[in-house]
């Protein structure tokens, strides 16, 4: 790769990012952010018209972006929603698996099976089967960065009502590494982005099922607070951009100095 300067490496012009679960939340702030800097995006979430509103709302900013659905948790609705991606923009170079769920439940004492297989579903094989179709045509254009969207939970549950959740988290942590490793040869970066407390509304949810759980997590990092959207962006364009041209297979916590 020729040496860039500093200032050109977080530039994104002349490549095409999709991100899951981005219609609002920290998905959205990452694809605004993306957008910002130069990408075509690709808004994707299960409401087909909520992703025109959103992709509509971007290309009145100046973007280029485009809204097709997709439930990540369908595995055999993903090659087509692939193959749509590309027969609109020609390629795909980055990647953010952010959709998620987090249904809250009282303790591990009352998880279901369909509760487990539906968590896990959505985060884990979700992204894994969006990556397995993704990664192959960044191989075959200039490679590409697959960012697993993570969480502290992952490390170490900080609530009963996050425990399917964090062990989902925990595995994509683990499958992050795989996929790092064996698309290495093909100049496909994958790493994991582990966001602590942001303002979402699925935290938001979860202050309404468990009063104080925006307090509780808000005193778990040295900041003492909740993070606001917007400071996912940094990391988000660190991963997917060529600043970080050497890292693969690591994870980068937005946590407010949370302990792994």
């Amino acid at each position: 790769m020729a040496e860039q300067h500093p200032s050109e490496m977080f530039d994104l012009a002349g490549r095409v990012a999709v991100v899951t679960g981005s219609t609002r939340g920290i998905g959205r702030a990452i694809l605004e952010g993306l957008s910002r800097a130069g990408a075509s995006v690709v808004v994707s979430s299960r409401n087909q018209d909520r992703c025109d509103e959103v992709a509509t709302q971007i290309r009145a900013a100046g973007g280029k972006a485009v809204g097709i659905a997709c439930h990540v948790g369908d595995w055999d609705a993903i090659p087509d929603f692939v193959d749509a991606v590309v027969d609109h923009y020609g390629r795909i170079d980055v990647l953010f698996n952010n959709a998620g769920i987090n249904p809250p439940v009282s303790d591990i004492n009352v998880v279901s099976a369909e509760l487990w297989h539906m968590v896990f579903n959505v985060n884990v094989e979700g992204a894994l089967r969006m990556s397995q179709c993704i990664a192959p045509v960044m191989r075959d254009g200039a490679g590409g960065s697959i960012v697993n969207v993570g969480s502290m939970e992952g490390y170490c549950p900080s609530h009963p009502w996050s425990v399917v959740y964090g062990a989902s988290k925990a595995a994509l942590r683990n499958l992050t590494v795989s996929m790092a490793n064996t698309w290495s040869p093909w100049a496909v970066r994958v790493n994991l982005l582990c966001p602590g407390p942001f303002a979402t509304e699925m935290l938001l949810e979860a202050e309404q099922a468990y009063p104080g759980s925006l307090d509780m997590l808000a005193g778990m990092n040295p900041q003492n607070r909740v993070a606001r959207l917007h400071e996912i962006v940094g990391p988000a364009l660190y991963l997917a951009s060529d600043a970080s041209s050497f890292v693969t297979g690591d994870d980068i916590a937005v946590s407010g100095g949370m302990r792994k």
